[in-house]
Parts: structure tokens; sequence; C-alpha cells
């Protein structure tokens, strides 16, 4: 898959990640209140998905986070999964909303998707709250769906979004 190019919103810019972000990604996958959701980090999660892409996003020249999507290439399923962090910095001011909201366009308008889902845990209320202002609508639980670093299996909150619900937000 080639990479995805640049994407520009109002206030973030969404670029691929290159080798020389990673030890910004890693300090920011290290704070607690990413840690907290996203685990320790493991072999493979700062490489490119095989069948999306790792996006770094961008706030005044700044890395702020991280936005990744994996696509369903079958063309009876075509759809994509979206995946997000952001430093502590930059959380509570929006950034991720209007994050999710650029590459949401791009997944619609230059990628042809119809369906798209994200998956936070059950528990991160923030991070769905946001999710539903994007305009994703929740679809369902995931029981059990992921083992902490606790050891013990957790819920999460399966959201989508279909293009014809979308209108370009």
């Amino acid at each position: 898959m080639e990479r995805t190019p640049d994407l520009q919103g109002p206030r973030v810019r969404l670029r691929p990640a290159v080798t020389a972000d990673r030890l910004a990604l890693e300090a920011i996958r290290a704070e607690p209140g990413v840690l907290r959701w996203w685990g320790e980090p493991l072999a493979g999660d700062f490489d490119v998905p095989e069948d999306g892409d790792l996006l770094v996003i961008e706030v005044d020249g700044a890395v702020a986070g991280a936005i990744q999507f994996e696509e369903v290439t079958d063309p009876r399923y075509r759809s994509a999964g979206i995946d997000i962090y952001l430093g502590a910095d930059w959380q509570n001011r929006g950034l991720g909303r209007e994050a999710i909201g650029v590459l949401v366009a791009h997944l619609f308008e230059a990628r042809g998707h119809h369906r798209l889902t994200i998956d936070p845990a059950f528990a991160n209320e923030r991070a769905i709250r946001c999710y539903e202002a994007a305009g994703f609508t929740r679809a369902g639980i995931l029981r059990q769906y992921e083992r902490g670093d606790d050891g013990v299996w957790h819920d999460a909150v399966l959201l989508e979004l279909l293009a014809g619900e979308w209108g370009g937000r």
C-alpha cells in the first residue's frame, strides 16, 4: 500500500511516521495516561501496519501523538479500523476529535471506505466521548476483548461510522 499523503486540519497535521519519530512516540506511549489504555509497547507497535498506515499527529510542528488505520481490503467488506493516542499536553483541547475527523475524511473520500470502526476500552469514557463527538455511534460491547497489563480480560466498546452518516464534519 502506498503511504498516506500529509493531511491537514485547522490545527493538526497528519503525516506518515518516519524512523526519526520513534523516540517521541515512545515517550508519549510511556506517559501514564496513555500507558494505561495502550499498555507496554510490543514489537511492531511503531511499524506501519501491513494494510494501513501509521500517522504522526503534529500540532505547531510538535509530535502530539499518533493515529493509525488498518483496512479490510476485501471488496465485500471494505472498511477500516482506527486507533489514536495523544500526549497529555495535547489532550482535552479537541485535537483528538480533529485528527479523527481529518483521517475520517481521507478514508471516506480518498480511500473509498463505507464503514469505519474504533474499539476503545469500555472504561475509557473520555475516548468514547471524543469518538462520539466525531460522529461514531455505539454498535455494541466486545466482551473480554483485550487482556490488560494486569492479566485480566477487559471489555471494549465497538463504535462505528458509516459514510452516509458522516456528512463531512
